[in-house]
């Protein structure tokens, strides 16, 4: 087990290499404590979502949690709630909000799912300041493009507000995930700004195309080249011009805390892919700040 000195100057020296300021991770988790625990109780169990042991690497308080980004110098991340069911949303996004105000480096971010009162409590957020919105499709068990879910996408869109959506089909995919929803909710709205969560891992050529076609379509690398992940899904190295092409619309992400490995292997992973360092530094840093406002990391 690596002690957190270590990880700390591992962190810190991979950003200092590349002259930037920090970090920006646009995919991470905070959560009320009691959901939290039952999102860990189902990875604990490895059961019919996950698929596999998935060790937790770091269950330390909310504090203590925030003060090792911190440490890291990662300078602006999200809490990036997502909603299960009916009714969850608007407690979430209350919480994440409460959360947002106590921790300048947070991106105040909040949750939607296909109910009729969705398109009125997303207006109201986006009008209260809330920077990026993310949806589970395989763990909401709803696709993309429900009809419900028009009024949310049509705010979203005239907005330009950031969603990072989570459609691929891994861990464990189920009749709602996959691309197929996503290219047919960007044919209604293709204005809208995604950033498709895992790069969209396993289906990754899938959601590539859409990067490409669509302008402001992201993909966020969310333990995408982690030895754990290459295990079930590597990422296909014919693809990796493409993806340096798409050198701007590359978004560095984590999935802190629940991942079963230390923090800077997930950066250890985009190294070794031999992109470059310009690469490097608009996936870690500028394509964040692009994406959400030059403001975003001014903590």
């Amino acid at each position: 087990m690596t002690d957190r000195a270590t990880e700390v100057r591992e962190v810190r020296s991979f950003w200092e290499g590349l002259g930037l300021p920090g970090l920006v991770d646009l995919h991470t988790h905070f959560l009320p404590p009691g959901i939290q625990r039952a999102v860990w109780a189902v990875f604990d169990e490895a059961g019919p979502k996950i698929g596999r042991p998935w060790p937790i690497r770091y269950r330390q308080s909310l504090e203590e949690r925030v003060a090792l980004l911190r440490d890291f110098g990662v300078r602006a991340f999200p809490t990036h709630p997502y909603a299960h069911k009916p009714g969850v949303a608007s407690y979430l996004n209350e919480w994440s909000g409460e959360f947002a105000a106590g921790v300048p480096e947070v991106l105040r971010s909040a949750t939607f799912y296909p109910e009729p009162e969705a398109g009125e409590y997303v207006a109201e957020l986006v009008e209260d300041g809330v920077r990026i919105f993310k949806i589970h499709l395989q763990v909401g068990e709803f696709v993309a493009d429900d009809p419900v879910l028009d009024p949310v996408w049509a705010v979203l869109e005239d907005s330009g507000t950031p969603v990072t959506v989570h459609a691929g089909s891994g861990p464990v995919g189920n009749a709602f995930t996959g691309p197929d929803s996503v290219a047919r909710l960007l044919r209604r709205h293709p204005r809208l700004r995604l950033v498709v969560a895992h790069m969209g891992a396993p289906e990754y050529e899938d959601f590539l195309v859409l990067a490409e076609r669509h302008e402001n379509v992201h993909l966020d690398t969310t333990m995408v080249f982690t030895d754990f992940f290459d295990r079930d899904a590597a990422y296909p190295v014919a693809l990796l011009p493409r993806l340096k092409d798409l050198q701007a619309k590359v978004l560095l992400g984590s999935d802190f805390p629940t991942i079963p490995y230390p923090y800077h292997h997930q950066l250890e992973g985009l190294a070794r892919l031999e992109l470059g360092d310009d690469w490097l530094r608009d996936v870690c840093w500028h394509n964040a700040l692009r994406l959400l406002g030059r403001d975003a990391a001014n903590s």
